[in-house]
């Protein structure tokens, strides 16, 4: 069984539909999703669970909110993990609540 795996990371100026890949393993398929905020994840993450993901990273730049708006939206059909920055290098050195709320 493959276990079907995401990881979003945000950034301003991705655009979902043009900066993502999947890697494919024998036993793990990645995709790696790009976002510019988190209404964008949000959508990025409903699409995914029905695809089949049930497991979804987000990188260090989604701050507590956003992690938390991510796993409300995964809606139980995914586990989500988070990288953690409190001050993320690729936002300025802030958090991605301190941006996106």
């Amino acid at each position: 069984m493959t276990l079907k795996a995401a990881f979003l990371f945000v950034a301003p100026g991705a655009d979902p539909a043009q900066h993502r890949s999947v890697i494919r393993t024998p036993s793990v398929e990645l995709t790696t999703v790009g976002v510019s905020n988190y209404s964008a994840a949000l959508q990025v993450v409903a699409d995914l669970t029905e695809q089949g993901v049930t497991a979804i990273e987000l990188c260090g730049g989604f701050g507590i909110d956003g992690a938390a708006a991510v796993n409300k939206a995964a809606a139980g059909k995914a586990v989500v993990g988070v990288v953690r920055f409190d001050s993320h290098p690729g936002l300025g050195f802030k958090s991605g609540d301190e941006i996106f709320r």
